[in-house]
């Protein structure tokens, strides 16, 4: 599985996350690869590190999205997809090695295929305002 493969279940799951509300994510975690039968161990360490990570610095990543909205814009009119897309690629700026033009690229791709026609120009857009702080 390449890293583009494992970047894009690592979305789907957030993605679930976002509408499902789960508490228990080690259980979560575990499911997911089941029913979408994950076995690559790389990809499972990325899955894990990725979800945990983004749940311990959920606020400074919802943080970081809402500082880099246009001012009549709130965190709850951002479409779930979106929202998925931004904290998975903000968590691999802000806590990963993972240079941040793939980042940012990987991430638009994501929004290009699973959000609205909106979603790249956006994602980007805030992505971008993000890294020149």
């Amino acid at each position: 599985m390449n890293r583009t493969a494992i970047r894009e279940q690592t979305f789907k799951l957030i993605y679930s996350l976002e509408i499902q509300k789960q508490n228990e994510l080690e259980e979560v975690i575990e499911l997911y690869e089941q029913s979408n039968e994950i076995t690559d161990q790389k990809a499972k360490v990325y899955i894990k590190d990725t979800v945990f990570g983004i749940e311990k610095n959920r606020e400074d990543i919802l943080e970081q999205i809402e500082k880099n909205l246009k001012t009549d814009w709130k965190l709850e009119r951002i479409s779930k997809i979106d929202l998925a897309i931004l904290k998975l690629a903000i968590y691999e700026l802000k806590y990963t090695d993972i240079p941040f033009k793939v980042a940012i690229n990987e991430a638009v791709e994501l929004a290009k295929k699973y959000g609205e026609d909106s979603s790249k120009n956006f994602v980007n857009g805030i992505l971008a305002s993000i890294v020149k702080e």
